[in-house]
């Protein structure tokens, strides 16, 4: 099932999640609907927190034929690379805007797979990226807070004018609809 996936400066987007306390069914529908809804997306990871669940729950497929889900639970990056690296991010919550974020080159993570069993990776490249991306999420931060104040209010700007426009647009469609 798609879930809706919230944009910023959508408040939800700063609360920080919670542990998974246990990888029951209703954790692997979320899974489920959470992958379904990264690939719909044309994502490449997706957050709990993102569709407004406060869980420490991460998605990421990286792979180019979109068939490598990692499932994270409760995620700690217990190492980070000294070398760091400048790049282009984007994000599900703020939709078409783009910008350069440093980040660790490579990563260490320990976490639960989808079956509940304990896992350490070590990351690198798009993957480590992507993990901080994502964990950051789970700390309530989205990646356009890295970006300077003047860059972030007018992200945050230009997202609460299309929030707007959205809203009106739904608002005249359903005016418009033939009444019987």
């Amino acid at each position: 099932m798609l879930l809706p996936i919230l944009a910023f400066p959508d408040p939800r987007l700063n609360i920080v999640a919670k542990p998974v306390v246990e990888v029951d069914q209703r954790i692997q529908k979320l899974i489920a609907d959470m992958l379904e809804t990264m690939y719909d997306a044309k994502g490449i990871g997706l957050a709990a927190t993102q569709v407004n669940v406060h869980e420490r729950l991460v998605v990421i497929d990286v792979s180019d034929t979109r068939d490598q889900p990692l499932v994270l639970i409760n995620p700690e990056i217990t190492w980070y690379s000294p070398e760091k690296h400048v790049g282009e991010e984007g994000c599900l919550s703020v939709p078409e805007i783009y910008d350069k974020v440093e980040r660790s080159v490579a990563v260490k993570v320990s976490y639960l797979d989808a079956k509940g069993k304990p896992q350490q990776l070590e990351a690198d490249d798009m993957l480590a990226v992507c993990i901080q991306h994502e964990l950051d999420h789970l700390l309530g931060k989205v990646f356009v807070e890295y970006l300077s104040k003047l860059k972030f209010n007018r992200i945050k700007t230009k997202m609460l004018k299309i929030q707007r426009e959205e809203e009106k647009d739904a608002q005249y469609e359903k005016m418009s609809r033939p009444k019987l």
